[in-house]
């Protein structure tokens, strides 16, 4: 029988980034706070590319961006494309509005053990009481359905109870207990996509001052990633589709090597370069059915965040910034109901609106950027075009983005979605070809609703932690009037 009948204000169930972010935010406001994971940290994780919303804002609302920026990690300015119709690599810059100081106009590329144990670690400094290696088994509930605690075991394989006025699951895309909300997740069919995955002890890197940028290269089988994590340590992953996942299993080393062959940009920055043996490192992996979303992703006493909640594709390098953007989110509609400045229904509602929005200018870039790629002899890129996807994938989109990504719920209606997509697409086309010609002065991305749109959260996240607030009003007029503390940590009320 579960032993300790343990009381919180909050229990967070696991303690990557989005984990870490929600239980460091409540703990901030004094409140009492459980974070449980499984694993012993550091632990390997994918993701290692991310953006400056993560880095200026969210750290620097968490108070860690000091000790990330002491970190080491590899400076990231944008990144580098061999992508679209010019045959010649092209480069974007985070430089993207003048509000924001140079400084904060970058990234990191990080090795993610290193960068989720250092906010794991300031989760505990902050007040979190963290427990490594113990597994959640179950959620409890109440009489009323309202979730009111977890089940889990420690690590003396002890089963035990913990109960709390919110649960916040942030335990990743193999969550044994993201189904109380929302119930299955709902795959999307044009991002099905698999990676496979692995390390080089080095590689080549571009000229300064864009050598820490990502690299992304088209190929005929689909794209490939290029992260310089370290001098002596390169990320390589390959994006491809669901139909090679037999040959992937069968061989995940060998197909691995044969894709990055097949990309004669990628390969030539590897030419003599040896495959990494350094632990973990010194293992080619897999991943398949990692585009998801929910139906809903809060329920009385319990909300999904970060991969537990959904995941688009890697191309952009969202994963982290949507985590730990949700989890934001998340801890402010927590803070304030426990304050009772804000009721808990109008708080998670407005978690929901924004994280559903974000999720969905996320997904309608990236729909525009791969009809991007005009390999029209490829099976991969042929079924990549806009006018490939399917009826009921629109559907799913529309119904998923209600009408928060535009403000306008006739224009996101599923049947309107194509045309939608494909202005989008010859936008950002048109911006790319003139990247070139454009002075230092001008980013011709900016000029276009998708980049607009995709990037003002972010912008917005780190002007909050820069400022105070936004430097302008930034919120979409269907979302709710609720507007974050000077903090960024809760709700104001209405």
């Amino acid at each position: 029988m579960p032993s300790e009948n343990e009381d919180y204000d909050l229990i967070v169930v696991g303690g990557g980034p989005a984990g870490s972010t929600a239980a460091s935010a409540v703990a901030l406001r004094g409140h009492r706070v459980l974070l449980l994971e499984r694993e012993t940290f550091p632990r390997y994780q994918i993701g290692e590319s991310l953006l400056p919303a993560t880095v200026h804002g969210l750290c620097r609302l968490l108070g860690v961006a000091d000790e990330v920026a002491r970190a080491g990690f590899t400076l990231k300015r944008g990144g580098t494309l061999r992508w679209g119709r010019d045959p010649e690599p092209w480069q974007f810059s985070f430089a993207m509005t003048p509000r924001l100081p140079e400084p904060t106009a970058t990234a990191f590329q990080v090795e993610r053990s290193r960068f989720d144990e250092i906010l794991l670690r300031n989760a505990e400094r902050v007040g979190v009481e963290v427990r490594e290696g113990s597994p959640v088994r179950r959620v409890l509930s109440g009489g009323d359905d309202r979730v009111r605690g977890v089940e889990y075991t420690d690590r003396d394989g002890t089963r035990r109870t913990a109960h709390a006025r919110f649960v916040i699951d942030a335990s990743g895309n193999t969550s044994r207990i993201h189904g109380r909300v929302g119930g299955a997740r709902v795959y999307s069919d044009f991002f099905r996509n698999l990676a496979v995955f692995g390390y080089y002890a080095g590689g080549r890197r571009l000229p300064a001052p864009n050598s820490g940028n990502i690299f992304c290269a088209a190929f005929d089988a689909g794209w490939l990633w290029y992260i310089p994590l370290r001098d002596d340590l390169t990320s390589v992953g390959a994006v491809i589709a669901p139909e090679h996942y037999a040959a992937v299993q069968d061989d995940p080393h060998a197909a691995w090597q044969n894709m990055i062959k097949a990309c004669p940009e990628v390969d030539r920055l590897l030419t003599d370069v040896p495959v990494a043996t350094e632990p973990p490192y010194d293992q080619v992996r897999v991943r398949k059915d990692y585009s998801y979303w929910k139906a809903s992703l809060w329920s009385p006493g319990m909300a999904l965040v970060g991969d537990a909640a959904c995941f688009v594709d890697p191309v952009l390098s969202s994963g982290v910034h949507l985590a730990t953007y949700g989890a934001l989110l998340a801890a402010r509609a927590v803070n304030s109901a426990l304050d009772g400045s804000v009721p808990e229904e109008r708080g998670f509602a407005e978690f929901e609106a924004r994280y559903r929005r974000e999720y969905g200018v996320f997904y309608e870039f990236l729909i525009a950027f791969y009809d991007m790629e005009r390999n029209e002899d490829s099976y991969f890129w042929s079924a990549k075009k806009i006018t490939r996807v399917d009826i009921d994938e629109a559907a799913a989109f529309a119904e998923l983005a209600g009408g928060v990504a535009s403000g306008d719920t006739g224009v996101l209606a599923a049947g309107g979605l194509g045309a939608r997509w494909t202005s989008a697409a010859a936008e950002l086309e048109g911006a790319v070809g003139r990247l070139a010609s454009a002075d230092d002065r001008t980013n011709p991305l900016l000029g276009t609703r998708v980049v607009t749109e995709t990037f003002r959260t972010g912008n917005a996240l780190q002007e909050q932690a820069l400022y105070g607030g936004p430097l302008d009003d930034r919120t979409p007029p269907v979302i709710g009037r609720l507007t974050a503390t000077e903090d960024g940590l809760s709700w104001l009320p209405e």
